[in-house]
């Protein structure tokens, strides 16, 4: 064989080899309150082993056959127990990626595989877990909320508020690339707001930051929290972009209602394959919770407390449906939790989105859940709460939201409209406005 035959070979070889390496094309990192994630965006699958080094104190990631074709320089390490972000290459062929850490940490890695769905390409995702608290407001985890005794003798109604999505799964995107997690995060701190100057309750935020928290995580949470009500808020998309309207939904043990709520809750349960969760994450006692689920009320509550949020809802936004729609959402899969999920509006939906993306639009949405909320709560305190004490003593207190009319407030504390107008010297006037006070008399 000719000397030029032996140099196309080589040279073909060569052209193989790098066609077959896997480029690393992008690197993001979130802050998280108990962890810092990065995740390494690959142009195709990839094997990696993970090793931990002292004196100094490293974490070394190597990605076999891989390239770095993404800048480190632009990672904010501020906040994070990482000091600092080297690369190379090991043995010609490897990509070796060196994470100087100046705290302890537990790492953890796994691969995400290409999913056309949720439109995601092959990932890997390091999570570096803290052994001691990192000494930053931003990334210190919020209190945990109990169900202890307060100083008043009775405690607090905890709700748990979920703002859906979060870090590197944005949730739905909008026609002017709003992105339905930046958008539920308002609304739920506007919720927070609202409840946090409700005297008898507490509101507890799932997600305080831009990070991304499992589906089975957010319910642990609410459970650990010893909640009383878990709200998870949303805005999706839909395959027609006119679609548009605010629904509830409760979780089904037995299928959806409808096509629509089939669809968004295959979507919302996709969250982890966009978030990146490992397999053992996955909660494998799906079986016994649907069981302890059709044993108890918790269903029952979250379709009448469901109810409330969406009545409210119709005085603010186009409702898509009447009723209370029910779906296999696994983040309402709590057994012993009364569980809702509201969908303030399809963020696909041109004019939805528009408004969605406005504060004002977003302080009425959060007005209308809590109203609801309260609606629930007001009229079916749980036992021992400050709200069950003062409605069994009959001092109890209601503040007039948007849409409220005093015949519906009547009906609502199950007192005659006489004797709640009587009771609060209206007279013979109906007239009542909105953030006025009305004393509930003992039933």
């Amino acid at each position: 064989m000719n000397r030029g035959f032996w140099a196309s070979l080589v040279l073909w070889c060569l052209c193989a080899s790098t066609a077959l390496a896997v480029e690393v094309h992008d690197v993001r990192l979130w802050r998280a309150p108990d962890h810092t994630r990065i995740v390494f965006d690959l142009t195709g699958p990839a094997e990696h082993r993970l090793l931990t080094l002292s004196n100094p104190d490293r974490i070394v990631l190597d990605v076999s056959e891989a390239s770095l074709k993404a800048s480190l320089a632009g990672l904010e390490l501020e906040n994070t127990p990482i000091s600092l972000v080297r690369s190379g290459i090991r043995e010609g062929r490897d990509l070796r990626v060196v994470f100087d850490v100046r705290a302890a940490v537990d790492p953890r890695s796994f691969a995400l595989k290409a999913n056309a769905q949720a439109q995601t390409g092959d990932r890997l995702v390091l999570d570096l877990y803290d052994r001691n608290p990192v000494s930053s407001p931003s990334a210190a985890p919020e209190p945990v909320k109990t169900a202890a005794t307060t100083d008043r003798g009775n405690r607090d109604i905890i709700i748990a508020i979920d703002a859906g999505h979060g870090g590197e799964d944005p949730g739905a995107i909008g026609p002017n690339r709003q992105r339905e997690k930046d958008i539920v995060l308002a609304i739920s701190r506007e919720l927070e707001s609202l409840l946090k100057r409700d005297e008898g309750f507490r509101p507890t935020m799932i997600r305080t930051g831009d990070y991304y928290i499992s589906l089975k995580g957010r319910r642990d949470l609410a459970r650990q929290r010893h909640a009383d009500l878990f709200v998870s808020i949303h805005a999706d998309a839909f395959t027609r972009r006119e679609a548009n309207g605010a629904s509830v939904y409760a979780l089904s043990t037995r299928g959806a209602t409808s096509t629509a709520a089939s669809y968004l809750a295959q979507r919302e349960n996709e969250a982890d394959l966009i978030g990146g969760v490992r397999l053992g994450d996955k909660d494998d006692v799906l079986a016994s919770v649907l069981t302890d689920l059709s044993m108890t009320n918790t269903l029952d509550h979250s379709l009448k407390v469901g109810g409330k949020v969406l009545s409210r809802m119709d005085t603010v936004a186009r409702l898509h449906k009447r009723n209370v729609e029910q779906a296999g959402f696994a983040v309402l899969k709590s057994p012993d939790i009364p569980s809702i999920l509201v969908e303030t509006g399809f963020i696909s939906n041109p004019g939805e989105a528009q408004k969605l993306s406005t504060r004002a639009y977003q302080q009425k949405v959060a007005q209308a859940i809590h109203a609801g909320i309260r609606d629930w709560f007001l009229a079916q305190p749980p036992p021992g709460t400050l709200i069950a004490q003062r409605k069994q003593q009959g001092d109890q207190e209601y503040t007039i939201a948007r849409g409220d009319t005093l015949s519906g407030i009547a009906q609502r504390f199950n007192v005659p409209v006489r004797r709640l107008r009587e009771h609060n010297g209206l007279r013979d006037s109906s007239h009542i406005m909105v953030g006025q006070t009305l004393k509930i008399p003992a039933t």
